[in-house]
């Protein structure tokens, strides 16, 4: 009994863990993608639609990559007793 509760409490801590790192590298993959598109030399310093719209694909794409890599570490580590 108390084996499966310490389970369910390394599980969600396991889901927070996960949930906090999908939610920095959106922040962090959109940022990115808006300062390259404000401070590149050679494009017109302009944040339009279409440049938001690709920093939010990029910031999606940033999250899927991120909980795909905690994904695979946590399935090739050594479950805890």
């Amino acid at each position: 009994m108390v084996e499966q509760q310490q389970r369910k409490t390394m599980g969600r801590e396991w889901e927070v863990k996960r949930r906090r790192a999908g939610i920095v590298s959106f922040v962090a993959g959109l940022v990115a993608t808006l300062a390259f598109f404000a401070f590149c030399p050679g494009l017109p310093h302009v944040i339009d639609w279409g440049a938001i719209l690709v920093a939010l694909a990029v910031g999606g794409l940033a999250r899927w990559a991120c909980q795909s890599w905690l994904a695979k570490a946590a399935k090739e580590s050594p479950e805890e007793p």
